[in-house]
């Protein structure tokens, strides 16, 4: 009888002065960035400053959660909180910076074949809930919320 060993939880992010909103947003159910006044530029992760222009002139805004996979790559890896195959994913947001996330669906690891998605699809977010904090991920968007 072979048993599958258990897999190991998920690492806890930790919330730092500087991140506090983004991870007081995910709780919420709302994915947040910051947009700088000085050039208009938004952009994640959080941080003080705009990366773009270096002005510390900057506002939280709430994003649309609607993106499109920009790339990804299917681990056949274990990584602690995880069951290989799983999508690791780069997904570009309306707003327009890219993040690093987990392509799921219906909760769940997505499908990690690369024929069952391609680049450019639409994309929304979802929130996982992982020890006390929610982890941003994407979902394929439902066909009512995709972009022609």
């Amino acid at each position: 009888m072979t048993t599958t060993p258990p897999v190991a939880a998920r690492p806890q992010p930790k919330s730092t002065p500087e991140t506090a909103h983004f991870w007081e947003g995910t709780a919420r159910g709302e994915l947040l960035l910051q947009r700088c006044r000085a050039c208009n530029d938004a952009y994640f992760p959080p941080q003080p400053f705009c990366p773009a222009c270096a002005s510390d002139d900057v506002v939280v805004l709430r994003a649309s959660g609607r993106g499109s996979l920009y790339s990804y790559v299917v681990s056949h890896r274990p990584a602690p909180g995880f069951t290989p195959p799983y999508v690791i994913a780069v997904v570009e947001l309306e707003e327009g910076p890219r993040l690093m996330t987990n392509l799921v669906e219906h909760g769940v690891d997505l499908v990690a074949d690369p024929d069952a998605f391609a680049l450019d699809l639409a994309v929304e977010v979802d929130f996982e809930t992982v020890g006390e904090m929610a982890l941003p991920v994407f979902r394929p968007a439902a066909p009512a919320s995709r972009r022609a």
